[in-house]
């Protein structure tokens, strides 16, 4: 592949500087020669893959981490030997890491103003605390309640907090990491626009998410990291998703829609009218073995509520489940899974997998009464062919089967999660969000995995709020809003422009 020209000069004046930045852990090269600039009041993107050195070079700039010998590290202008993350504090360097770092219990001025919290004992200023807490606020043109507790607060406006304590520590640049992975449409759109006025007002912001999208739309420049190397900088006007792709992967996906006509297919899963109060309502969909049904919808159109409902994790007032034609109503998930349901949640580090266990035992936690011998005990040699089946046939990358998941990529990780799932033979298989915290190029690898689920004859309900996602890896796409369906849609015979302005309404 040709890789393009990088651009050729950074926006005047400065904001920060670092060249020949390398990083070592142990005999790994995290850097390698890593050179990065930023112009105040720029948006700047920094992409690549999970595993291309983002983090390593945002926590070498926040003075966590340190480069070795060599480097040049320049923070508005002048020059630093040896960055720490106090120093680099008070030059105005802040980072919004993606769990926001932020106190549930606290209210919304107290998190704002917390930086001022710290330090000798003191009788606390409320006064102050409200005042600093309001002025970051207008900064952003933004109003929340400042004694509202964190956690009542949604996930947006979470983020709004995070931002405006940034401000209240006179932050110059900001660093946001994936500030949209949880967000509605409407809500990422917002803060957008937060960022904007950010970069007029002569703050710096630094982006790091997998929505190529907005990613492309926000930005002017993007710096391209692989495998812990500068790729190069790139003009983000002209540069489109499939192109930035292929420079973070250095490979080139084909995306078309893979759509077919299952119609003569058996009907695994049908719905009919089914509600539960307060969540969704009148729901009627089926999913017909070997189908990929997408319900595309936005964050609380109701998708995942229907999800445990078919999953037996929660009851529906009225309407109807058939399985494969025979009515069911599950009061728990074992029965479920008895009955041949998988579920891959899209919170897969709290529900997905057990992180400190091993990659062994998670493959083969679904199935542990098939790999016990006639004592009930488990049997080792059972255990160690199911784990060797699982990941060779899902080509999982690992180091050895008793390494803890926690240890894995994004990526590999959700394919330990298909891999326990199919361990159990599934004849219906939920997939909710199944590649959030995904990068781009593993998104390509979990994509054809389902596909070939499918061709088994494994009937496929997939869920997400992600347009593309649905658009070229359904059979048909059923659209979820305010608890109803909507619309159907055969990708075959809509556009993605029509389908997102449906969905994007």
């Amino acid at each position: 592949m040709t890789e393009p020209a990088p651009t050729p000069s950074i926006p005047a004046p400065e904001a920060i500087r670092f060249e020949h930045v390398s990083v070592r852990f142990g005999g790994v090269r995290a850097l390698d020669d890593v050179s990065f600039s930023v112009g105040c009041g720029e948006v700047h993107c920094l992409a690549g893959e999970n595993g291309s050195g983002k983090s390593t070079l945002i926590k070498v700039i926040a003075g966590v981490y340190q480069a070795q010998p060599g480097a040049r590290t320049d923070y508005f202008g002048e020059s630093v030997a040896a960055p720490t993350p106090q120093l680099a504090r008070r030059k105005g360097v802040a980072v919004i890491w993606q769990d926001l770092a932020l106190f549930p219990e606290m209210t919304v001025a107290e998190n704002i103003a917390f930086d001022g919290l710290v330090g000798a004992p003191r009788l606390v200023n409320y006064r102050a605390i409200r005042e600093t807490a309001r002025t970051a606020l207008a900064k952003l043109g933004v109003q929340l309640d400042l004694s509202a507790p964190l956690k009542s607060l949604p996930i947006s406006g979470r983020q709004l907090v995070a931002i405006a304590r940034a401000l209240a520590s006179d932050a110059k640049l900001v660093f946001m990491d994936e500030p949209t992975a949880s967000l509605t449409q409407t809500e990422t759109d917002h803060l957008l626009g937060v960022v904007r006025t950010l970069s007029a007002s002569g703050v710096a912001v630094v982006f790091v998410s997998h929505r190529l999208a907005e990613v492309l739309d926000v930005s002017s420049r993007v710096t391209v990291l692989r495998d812990g190397r500068l790729v190069g900088v790139f003009e983000a006007e002209g540069m489109t998703q499939s192109r930035l792709t292929e420079l973070m992967t250095g490979k080139r996906f084909d995306h078309a829609v893979t759509a077919r006509d299952v119609g003569d297919a058996p009907v695994v899963l049908e719905t009919s009218d089914l509600t539960r109060q307060g969540e969704y309502s009148d729901v009627n969909l089926t999913v017909r073995a070997g189908e990929v049904v997408g319900l595309i919808g936005l964050i609380g159109a109701g998708r995942t509520e229907v999800a445990h409902t078919l999953f037996g994790m929660s009851r529906a007032n009225s309407g109807s489940i058939r399985l494969s034609g025979a009515p069911v109503a599950f009061t728990s998930n074992r029965e479920a899974i008895a009955a041949g349901i998988g579920y891959v949640s899209e919170d897969r580090l709290a529900l997905g997998l057990i992180q400190p266990q091993s990659i062994a035992d998670n493959t083969v936690i679904t199935t542990l009464k098939r790999i016990s011998d006639a004592s009930g005990l488990i049997s080792e040699a059972k255990k160690s062919a199911a784990v060797a089946k699982g990941i060779g046939e899902f080509a999982i990358k690992i180091g050895l089967p008793d390494d803890a998941v926690s240890t894995l990529s994004g990526g590999n990780q959700q394919r330990v999660v298909l891999a326990k799932w199919l361990a159990t033979s599934p004849r219906l298989l939920i997939l909710d969000c199944p590649t959030v915290g995904v990068d781009v190029g593993a998104r390509d690898g979990i994509y054809k995995i389902i596909r070939g689920l499918a061709e088994r004859g494994i009937a496929i309900l997939m869920i997400s709020d992600e347009v593309h996602e649905v658009y070229f890896n359904s059979d048909r796409i059923l659209h979820m809003a305010g608890g109803r369906i909507v619309a159907e849609y055969d990708p075959r015979r809509t556009s993605i422009a029509e389908l997102e302005r449906a969905v994007y309404a």
